[in-house]
């Protein structure tokens, strides 16, 4: 036996059985009879949902029958908008409705719900495919009923506002079997005309039977289809039709989109008053840059002009011929003290003069260099003499003379000791009249006796 470790609680049963609920089947809608309706003080509705062979039980909670706009009553046929879940308190599964309507509106409600959702996933509600208004909006085009207050309420607005607005008005049903078909055929002979700037499509207030023209999906597609900027007008305010999410431009009255197409003349003439006084404050303050610059122009042609340069330019020429005359006086009269002072000048120092001095200086020099020279001259006599006398009395010739004699060895050299030679070597002796050539043959010192 196979042991299971998952063991639920009832609690958990009941919120697993809800959660599958929730998940495979989620809101629907659903049409039936009210049967057994109580309505508690805490506000809340509770009754059963019933056909010819089944019933379900069902809650509608106080936030959200606040907004039903009628009390159910017992046998009624309704349509409503719930999601299946399980009160887990007693283990029944029962319908939590957030919608409900009589039957037949309901079943209108489902429709333009079913058609709401297919046309948003289509992308027809997408911002990018709407155009903007106009700048300059010349020409309006209205389609709606010839006969209805709707056309009566824009007219009136358009001509109050702006009477210089040209209105064209493509007639047609706005309730009925026809009528659908009838919108989609003037919007689409509007964008072949070409004739307008901008068109508004609508009616006024009434029921949903009423507007269901413009829920109609031959109308989403025409507006959709419109090279025209159209602006959607249907009924009152919180009326919302497949048109207005389709349309480039949502009114919430036929008496709105006239003000949205349509400029104030009050207002207009407002703005066109501050524009003349702006312009005129900007014409004057043009004009008198102009005059400036004018004024500025004269003056520079005035001053500019060739005669008024030439006299100028004379009276330059003219100053500058009395300051070249002036500056050359100067100039030469300076040039004459120059000239006197160098005249001067060279006379002081005429080479002349210094010839003749420096010839009596030449001529006592060279006296003076004839006395030295002939004094130097009796000097070195003098002195030549005095040397001559010493030199004899001190030159070994003056020795040789009185008897004496010089000996020297091979080598040349003055043999002034007898350990100078050796036995056998041939010796010089100089004499006062000649010399002799000798061989040593014996060597005695002074000790040897």
């Amino acid at each position: 036996m196979q042991h299971n470790n998952s063991i639920l609680s009832v609690k958990d049963l009941n919120q697993m059985v809800k959660d599958l609920l929730a998940d495979a089947i989620g809101q629907i809608w659903l049409m039936g009879e009210i049967s057994n309706f109580s309505r508690p003080a805490s506000g809340h509705w509770y009754f059963t949902l019933k056909d010819d062979t089944a019933q379900v039980r069902c809650a509608m909670f106080r936030n959200s029958n606040f907004r039903a706009g009628f009390t159910p009553q017992n046998g009624q046929q309704v349509l409503v908008r719930a999601t299946v879940t399980l009160y887990e308190a007693r283990g029944e599964y029962q319908l939590v409705i957030d919608k409900i309507q009589p039957a037949g509106a309901g079943l209108l409600q489902q429709k333009f719900e079913q058609l709401k959702q297919k046309l948003f996933e289509e992308g027809l509600f997408e911002s990018i495919y709407k155009q903007s208004l106009p700048e300059n909006i010349r020409t309006v085009g209205i389609i709606t009923s010839s006969t209805g207050a709707a056309l009566h309420d824009i007219c009136q607005i358009l001509k109050r506002r702006d009477p210089s607005l040209h209105l064209i008005i493509y007639p047609t049903q706005v309730q009925g079997t026809e009528a659908a078909a009838q919108i989609a055929k003037m919007i689409q002979i509007a964008n072949d005309r070409q004739e307008c700037d901008v068109l508004i499509v609508g009616r006024g207030g009434g029921s949903l039977e009423d507007l269901w023209s413009f829920n109609e999906e031959v109308v989403a597609r025409a507006i959709f289809a419109s090279q025209l900027p159209i602006v959607s007008a249907v009924g009152h305010e919180i009326d919302f039709t497949i048109a207005d999410f389709v349309a480039d431009v949502r009114a919430a009255t036929p008496s709105a989109a006239a003000e949205l197409v349509s400029r104030d003349c009050l207002e207009q003439i407002r703005r066109i008053q501050v524009q003349e006084q702006h312009l005129s404050m900007a014409m004057d303050y043009y004009l008198t840059r102009r005059r400036e610059m004018l004024n500025k122009w004269r003056h520079q042609l005035q001053t500019q002009h060739p005669q008024a340069k030439l006299a100028k330019k004379l009276n330059r020429l003219l100053s500058y011929q009395h300051a070249l005359y002036e500056n050359m006086q100067q100039y030469l009269l300076k040039q004459s003290n120059r000239h006197n002072f160098l005249d001067k000048q060279l006379l002081r120092l005429s080479p002349q003069n210094n010839i003749t001095y420096l010839s009596q200086i030449i001529c006592q020099k060279r006296q003076q260099l004839v006395n030295l020279i002939q004094q130097k001259i009796t000097e070195c006599r003098h002195q030549f003499v005095l040397q001559t006398s010493q030199l004899n009395s001190v030159s070994p010739l003056a020795t040789l003379e009185r008897g004496y004699s010089v000996t020297t060895d091979q080598q040349n050299m003055v043999v002034r000791r007898v350990e100078q030679v050796n036995v056998g070597e041939v010796i010089t002796t100089r004499l006062a009249n000649g010399q002799l050539i000798s061989q040593i043959i014996d060597i005695q010192d002074k000790y040897h006796h």
